[in-house]
């Protein structure tokens, strides 16, 4: 029996998922666990991660490293993403962590953790043709799927954070600073050419802010914890997903605290996290919006389990 731990560090969350998986591949999920370290938190356009943060992060992939070393058999595969990867400082982090948890960060690349969204998606819902979007905290990813295959892929720099932080979007929205981002947001998306031959198809959502949508709307159908549905794979119209948006915007930080579904500690990058849902909704006319709740961790067994079904 195998122990694989995954561990994603992304620009807002670290998270990990502890896989136990026998000798002939079937699996079970042991356990997953999440910190929000906000990672990039006022990297700024110079792209410096600051000690906060840094600090912050090395305490939780500590605590991490006490969970999973209670393990026998382990194997951990992890990745570092956009935080990391745009940071200037990379390496002073990297040098960090790697003294004080023993962990040897992998840092990957924009198109190596859209391929891994992909594989998250498509071994855990039946999609055959549409776009794979994850927003983070400091990227977006969207993947063409085509078919059932990956066809294109792409990472932007823009994410929840970044947005938020960079145009004061944070509290009360101005609709001055709401415009700049948009058209910042727009004119980085508008660099993908191949999404002009892609339209009316739908869209499946994941990401912390993109999820947060379906979170919203469940407690909408249920006030019962125990009684929630399960977001993986609800449907949404991009009409509701409007709508939401504009309530948001229309509101300050403490009044989005108080909506059930949204994270206290999201209150403050939500309205930033969904600037690329909404344009890539208006832009590419989309049918419906699906969410998943596997992306990246589960893309990592997947990627493990094809490796090792020799063995």
């Amino acid at each position: 029996m195998t122990n694989l731990v995954v561990i994603d560090l992304g620009s807002n969350s670290a998270r990990m998922k502890i896989f136990s998986i026998d000798k002939y591949g079937s699996y079970t999920v042991e356990g997953e666990y999440r910190e929000y370290v906000r990672l990039s938190e006022n990297m700024g356009k110079d792209r410096i991660l600051q000690d906060e943060p840094m600090k912050r992060t090395v305490k939780a992939l500590k605590d991490f490293k006490e969970i999973y070393s209670q393990y026998d058999d382990v194997v951990i595969h992890n990745v570092a993403t956009a935080a990391v990867r745009q940071a200037k400082n990379r390496k002073e982090f990297l040098d960090m962590v790697k003294k004080e948890v023993g962990l040897s960060l992998n840092v990957i690349t924009g198109e190596v953790e859209a391929y891994l969204d992909y594989l998250g998606v498509v071994n855990t819902l039946p999609v055959r043709n549409g776009i794979i979007m994850d927003t983070g905290g400091a990227s977006t990813e969207l993947i063409w799927v085509q078919n059932g295959e990956c066809r294109q892929r792409v990472s932007l720099p823009i994410g929840a954070v970044l947005l938020s932080q960079n145009f004061d979007l944070t509290d009360e929205i101005s609709a001055s600073r709401l415009y700049e981002a948009m058209n910042a947001a727009g004119k980085t998306i508008s660099t993908v050419r191949w999404l002009g031959e892609v339209h009316n198809l739908p869209v499946i959502a994941l990401g912390g802010s993109n999820r947060t949508i379906a979170k919203i709307h469940r407690r909408e159908l249920s006030s019962e914890i125990d009684d929630l549905p399960d977001i993986h794979g609800m449907h949404l119209s991009p009409q509701y997903i409007f709508d939401l948006v504009t309530k948001l915007i229309s509101i300050n930080k403490e009044e989005r605290m108080r909506i059930p579904g949204l994270a206290k500690n999201r209150a403050d990058v939500i309205v930033g996290g969904l600037i690329p849902m909404s344009l890539i909704l208006r832009n590419l006319q989309v049918s419906e919006v699906v969410f998943s709740n596997h992306g990246l961790r589960d893309g990592l067994l997947y990627e493990y389990l094809q490796s090792h079904k020799n063995d």
